[in-house]
């Protein structure tokens, strides 16, 4: 059925996609349509769109004012004459004769439309949108270049979708070429079919195929782990609702005298009692988990609550005051509180646990974008919020917090940990105060060094973790911009354009490029990677020690700085330790990370101020003499060489990975470029070892270690993950609930 681009009501859509470049004919597909370019314009085909005209009438709709004839006598019979029917009469008699047959597809559509098991769900991938006809990167609406755009899909016409079958599941910009919003969208079949007759025929053009049609005889709608675990109906949100269920289902079995009589789980005839240490995102998610299977939680953390920790860190960037329990390292949220709130993983959006997480999120006030954003971010002003929401709920429900409480030691019975020592981080007193647990959940992030120590000298099994060093490398937030969005970077207009501020993600090893970056001394090769890209952020110090300066960088929502920073580290493992002069050992990373930021406070100069030199001036090994372009560092900069501050192999692969950068992103290397030192801790430089089964140490019963501290996790998002699942398999340890024992977080 060929249609003229101009009668099309999709029109622009159509255009947009019959200007495309086609490689191997001058006939491409998309959406299901057939596109053609012909010597007068061009043109497509839809080998299933009928416009509500039905196949058997096809033939003599075109002839609205004409008759259709058959051979017939007077008496209805065949005849040498010829006698005249009507079209109305003709279709009436066509529909009899194939009625039976129409049934039998209709069902077989119906059958196939809902994957022969009822009805389910569709999911569309890769739906997409021109920039110049999306709303925009806030616009998250079906709006109707959207709606159009499934029509295409499902090759008819826009108004035969019912839009309140169709969820938006993801969008995302794709700047490669001209800029275009990718969306991923699911489909309600019996929603769809509860409000359109031809619903069986529209959909039956769908089949499942890789990375373009998917079915599910189940939603996929995320929901947070509070409604997860109520769900179950194995736990209650109410703790004294749950305290009567276990009353009545063990009415026989009256309350001991000695035991706790407050509600929750009950461990050899007790509460079970668990202590997290750490109120990162490891620990928040592991004391929610527990919180609300009626675990009775205490929750340690050496900082302050997020609104006492904004002052300290005020007093920093102000007065250059650095409280060295409440900083951009420790408090309430943890390092990623003072980050750019970034939500993307390695595990993978489409994840359950990870769509749990940015469900949980949501419950506590995160912006309900970040289910479907395609690289969701909350930034810093946002989480303060979400992070006092959840508290406030931990504490209704029964956890105990204490903040500028430091756990000193861990306190062992019998080779098992039965508790820990503790101290307030702003008493003189040398005495420690024990807290005890049936198990302790160690979730304390990856700058916690002194924790390392003593679980050294408890011998608790640790291995040394490779990561990753090198610089943050700022540049005007407009430059990237440009490199990125070219025409359209106007578009971005500090954050409240339709474009959102420009980013970038660069890699230098083998598995993005195809030469490898290769040490000169040892023959290895080195993988080299921006990290934490903040987009019209800032670079900021998150040292915990005035004598050792290392930095990272952070991001409010808006994303509305004048600048643009990642780190640009290079890979190193145990064998590098060793290689650089650190004795060998599970804190050999530790110390190597020292030795670094040492070097770097005293080229800084002391007093928190960071050395800098310029991308250009650190490939030809120079001091930047010049003046130097302006930093969005509020603790001052100096002029110093970076480029002889790490080893040598090290300082070489990166200026390696600069070349490639420059060719990935032509204008990366720029006299505006500015490096800055240093940036070390980009996950932690140990690995706590542990049960794959039931997270506890191989090496210390009653010890839980999670997070990225424990070398677990990388991220906000994954590190909330793993303390959900730690959480959930103590919560079964300590159950014998059948309902809970069912609920699965998968990694």
């Amino acid at each position: 059925m060929d249609l003229s681009l101009s009668r099309s009501p999709l029109f622009n859509l159509q255009h947009y996609f019959s200007q495309k470049k086609y490689t191997h004919s001058d006939t491409a597909t998309t959406f299901g349509f057939q596109f053609k370019r012909s010597s007068n314009g061009s043109s497509f085909i839809c080998p299933h769109l009928s416009y509500g005209v039905r196949a058997n009438s096809a033939q003599i709709s075109g002839q609205s004012k004409k008759t259709a004839v058959a051979p017939s006598n007077k008496t209805g019979g065949l005849s040498g004459g010829r006698q005249k029917y009507s079209a109305k009469q003709v279709t009436k008699t066509d529909n009899r004769r194939n009625s039976s047959s129409r049934r039998k597809k209709r069902g077989e559509k119906e059958s196939a439309v809902t994957g022969r098991t009822g009805y389910g769900y569709w999911r569309l991938f890769n739906v997409e949108i021109p920039f110049e006809m999306d709303p925009g990167k806030d616009d998250f609406s079906l709006h109707d270049p959207l709606m159009d755009a499934i029509a295409l899909a499902l090759s008819c016409r826009a108004s035969r979708l019912p839009r309140n079958a169709f969820t938006l599941v993801r969008k995302s910009l794709d700047a490669r070429k001209e800029p275009k919003f990718v969306y991923t969208i699911d489909i309600d079949v019996k929603s769809f079919m509860e409000s359109e007759s031809d619903a069986s025929n529209i959909l039956s053009v769908l089949k499942p195929a890789p990375g373009k049609y998917e079915f599910s005889s189940f939603p996929r709608a995320a929901m947070d782990i509070v409604t997860r675990l109520v769900n179950t109906g194995a736990i209650c949100s109410d703790a004294e609702e749950f305290d009567k269920r276990s009353v009545s289902e063990n009415p026989s079995k009256p309350p001991s005298d000695d035991s706790d009589s407050s509600p929750g789980r009950r461990y050899q005839g007790k509460r079970a009692k668990v202590i997290v240490v750490g109120s990162g995102p490891a620990g928040l998610f592991a004391a929610l988990t527990l919180v609300e299977t009626g675990v009775e939680v205490t929750l340690l953390e050496r900082g302050q609550p997020v609104e006492v920790r904004g002052r300290h860190i005020g007093a920093l960037m102000a007065r250059k005051i650095l409280n060295p329990n409440s900083n951009l390292c420790y408090g309430e949220g943890g390092a990623g509180t003072w980050s750019d709130g970034k939500l993307t993983t390695r595990i993978g959006k489409n994840s359950s646990s990870v769509q749990t997480v940015l469900a949980t999120l949501v419950r506590f006030g995160a912006p309900p974008q970040i289910l479907v954003d395609g690289k969701p971010h909350i930034g810093t002003d946002k989480l303060v919020r979400i992070l006092q929401n959840l508290r406030h709920h931990l504490e209704s429900h029964g956890a105990k917090i204490l903040f500028g409480t430091k756990m000193e030691d861990l306190e062992i019975t019998a080779g098992r940990v039965t508790g820990v020592r503790v101290s307030g981080v702003d008493k003189t007193s040398v005495d420690c105060e024990v807290l005890e647990a049936d198990a302790v959940v160690l979730g304390v992030g990856h700058s916690a060094r002194d924790v390392y120590e003593k679980l050294i000298s408890h011998n608790v099994a640790m291995t040394a973790k490779p990561f990753a060093v090198g610089f943050r490398v700022e540049h005007p937030q407009e430059l990237i911009n440009e490199l990125q969005y070219h025409r359209f970077a106007s578009e971005v207009q500090k954050g409240k354009g339709r474009l959102p501020v420009a980013d970038y993600k660069l890699a230098a090893d083998g598995s993005s490029l195809e030469t490898e970056e290769t040490d000169a001394n040892d023959g290895r090769s080195r993988g080299c990677f921006s990290f934490c890209m903040c987009p019209g952020g800032q670079v900021v110090l998150t040292s915990t020690n005035p004598a050792e300066l290392c930095i990272n960088g952070m991001s409010f929502s808006r994303r509305s700085s004048r600048w643009a920073n990642a780190a640009l580290v290079v890979s190193v493992d145990s064998s590098d330790f060793s290689a650089f002069g650190y004795q060998s050992g599970p804190l050999a990373g530790v110390a190597f990370q020292k030795g670094i930021e040492q070097e770097a406070a005293i080229r800084g100069g002391g007093n928190f101020v960071v050395p800098v030199q310029t991308v250009t001036d650190f490939l030809d090994d120079r001091l930047s003499e010049a003046a130097l372009p302006t930093s969005s560092y509020r603790l001052g900069v100096r002029a110093a060489s970076l480029h002889d501050l790490l080893p040598s192999n090290l300082t070489n692969s990166l200026k390696n990975a600069l070349l490639n950068f420059e060719r990935q992103l032509p204008g990366f290397i720029d006299k505006r470029g500015l490096l800055h030192g240093v940036e070390t801790r980009t996950s932690a430089p140990v690995r706590i070892e542990r049960d794959e089964e039931s997270f506890e140490s191989i090496s210390l019963p009653g010890l839980y270690p999670i997070g990225e501290g424990a070398g677990h996790a990388g991220g906000i998002v994954s590190a909330a993950v793993d303390g959900m699942r730690v959480g959930l398999a103590l919560s079964k340890a300590f159950s014998d609930n059948v309902l809970l024992h069912e609920v699965v977080l998968e990694a």
